[in-house]
């Protein structure tokens, strides 16, 4: 099983033992140092790297100034020239972490919607066996703060939607807070992934499925940003749409072609 890989580990370590945390940044000057304090007070042992795409508003420029002040070397930063979207961030933060040998690597929000004070739940999982972890709020014991009314409908029909069309039992598959073991990223073929924002989410958890490993959710609490401004719109809304009926149909297809070669 993906899950018994133990490649990038010494003997009886923990995957979580080499955590990298990597958090995609644009115009997050008011959220980025606040998030990067909660991250090294609830996992002091966390390594971040900083994705930023060329903020206009100085948030590479306080990521580098984070970087420098830290003396134990936990911070790194990774200057992107252009904002070319969530999923082009996190790969190249992905492809950064997988050369360094990192064994854990977790997706975060620069806005603090993911409570870093809950991480260790997503970690806790994999280090109990699981390959992929997703912090859901549609699971017992997970939550929404400050949503709109309208955002909560359309994030948790997306979910529905996703789980009917694709055929999965996952309750949260578009969130974005999530924790991987470096094999399913090695798995993946990362430059083979074009989906951005919304739908990279899905994609990856789709890929991870179809590919054999072992995925859990856990419940988490999502708070709504109080400073800055978000990104999602609706372009990013309709692409997941149109995607992952795309993968639906396409998977259906194949079953039904598999069972008339039968």
């Amino acid at each position: 099983m993906p899950s018994e890989h133990t490649a990038g580990r010494s003997a009886g370590e923990v995957p979580s033992a080499r955590t990298l945390v990597i958090i995609p940044t644009y115009n997050e000057r008011e959220n980025l140092t606040l998030i990067v304090g909660r991250l090294q007070q609830a996992r002091p042992t966390a390594h971040v790297l900083v994705v930023d795409d060329g903020s206009p508003d100085g948030t590479g420029r306080i990521a580098d100034e984070l970087a420098a002040a830290d003396p134990q070397g936990r911070i790194h930063v990774m200057h992107r020239t252009e904002k070319n979207g969530l999923g082009a961030a996190y790969i190249a933060g992905f492809e950064w972490g997988l050369e360094r040998g990192y064994t854990v690597l977790v997706e975060m929000d620069a806005d603090g919607s993911h409570a870093p004070e809950q991480l260790h739940r997503l970690l806790d999982e994999v280090d109990a066996g699981a390959d992929l972890v997703l912090g859901s709020r549609y699971v017992p014991g997970g939550s929404v703060v400050n949503w709109p009314k309208r955002r909560e409908f359309l994030s948790r029909g997306g979910n529905i939607y996703s789980r009917l069309a694709l055929g999965v039992k996952i309750n949260d598959i578009t969130g974005g807070y999530r924790a991987f073991r470096r094999e399913v990223l090695e798995k993946l073929t990362l430059d083979s992934i074009e989906s951005h924002g919304y739908c990279f989410q899905v994609d990856l958890a789709w890929r991870a499925l179809q590919e054999g490993f072992v995925v859990r959710e856990v419940p988490i609490t999502f708070t709504e940003r109080t400073l800055g401004e978000s990104k999602m719109s609706g372009g990013i809304v309709s692409e997941a749409l149109l995607k992952v009926t795309r993968w639906g149909i396409g998977s259906r297809m194949a079953k039904v072609k598999a069972f008339v070669r039968r």
